[in-house]
């Protein structure tokens, strides 16, 4: 959301960010350029406006391009891709899973009533 009430959000500070803020500075980054995008497709889904449409898909793409840039950013200063390739893996295993055939199911030497209809039981 906006923080335009807070006179200080816009300014520098009297230092610079240590490694650390920099870091969580980022990661806030990525935050709002998502949520951004949020705002601009929910806008975009909610009206019938072709133009409007067009221009907010337009802005929110962008926005997606932003979000790249700083994912690059971040992990080119820390480790993160390895965590992310982590998370890939994961979900690729839980997907593999869940594309799986499901196992047959054990045959069992209890009658089944398909059985006792063709023995006259």
């Amino acid at each position: 959301m906006p923080d335009f009430l807070n006179p200080f959000s816009g300014t520098v500070p009297d230092r610079k960010l240590t490694d650390e803020e920099l870091l969580r500075a980022i990661r806030l980054d990525i935050a709002g350029e998502l949520e951004a995008i949020h705002g601009y497709m929910a806008h975009a889904d909610a009206t019938d406006n072709a133009l409007a449409k067009a221009v907010l898909t337009d802005i929110a793409n962008e926005e997606r391009v932003h979000v790249g840039e700083l994912i690059r950013l971040l992990s080119i200063l820390t480790d993160e891709d390895e965590y992310l390739a982590k998370g890939k893996i994961e979900v690729d295993t839980l997907a593999a899973q869940l594309a799986a055939p499901a196992p047959a199911a054990a045959a069992k030497d209890e009658p089944t009533i398909g059985s006792l209809k063709t023995t006259g039981a």
